[in-house]
């Protein structure tokens, strides 16, 4: 899937023209660290990680959709964290938004389209995702959608500067997005 729309996002592939726009929001020290890696410290670390991004084709950027401008990234990344659980078909999401547009509801807006596209168009039956402790715009995101609460575990800030931090473990289940689907809460 190349482009995925929202009301007010598209979210698409990364390009090499990009960097700038990735810079302009990676380069902030309240982004990069909340997601467990390093602030962008130049140009050409944007360009590397988007080479990286397009290798990966498993993140798209978000445009919105009224100025045309790159806010942030979303991806629907091959992982599984519980190995009890591991033969099942699943994806985690990775999200990070510019400040400039935190508050807005603009993720919680993304990941519900994201939550049917993973269902309805990849047929997974398990969505995962994370967020450390510190991380309260991620935290509210999370619980604002309602995902539940798995489990809490040691992360090492490997990235940053080796700290071990928590890392909070959430989840979506197929049963659930059906029943929400079929009007059952």
């Amino acid at each position: 899937m190349d482009i995925i729309e929202t009301e007010r996002h598209r979210l698409r592939r990364w390009q090499e023209s990009d960097a700038a726009s990735l810079y302009a929001y990676a380069k902030d020290p309240r982004v990069g660290p909340n997601a467990g890696w390093a602030q962008h410290a130049s140009l050409a670390e944007s360009q590397d990680v988007i080479t990286i991004f397009q290798e990966a084709n498993d993140g798209y950027a978000i445009v919105d959709k009224a100025t045309g401008q790159i806010i942030g990234s979303f991806g629907f990344h091959d992982r599984r964290p519980v190995e009890a659980l591991a033969d099942l078909k699943q994806v985690e999401f990775g999200f990070v938004l510019h400040p400039d547009y935190w508050g807005q509801g603009r993720m919680p807006e993304i990941v519900r389209t994201a939550l049917a596209v993973a269902f309805e168009t990849m047929e997974v039956d398990l969505v995962w995702c994370a967020h450390f402790d510190f991380n309260a715009p991620s935290r509210r995101v999370i619980e604002k959608l309602g995902f539940e609460h798995v489990l809490d575990r040691p992360f090492v800030m490997e990235r940053i500067d080796g700290r071990t931090v928590t890392s909070r473990l959430y989840r979506w289940t197929r049963e659930r997005h059906e029943a929400q689907s079929n009007g059952i809460r």
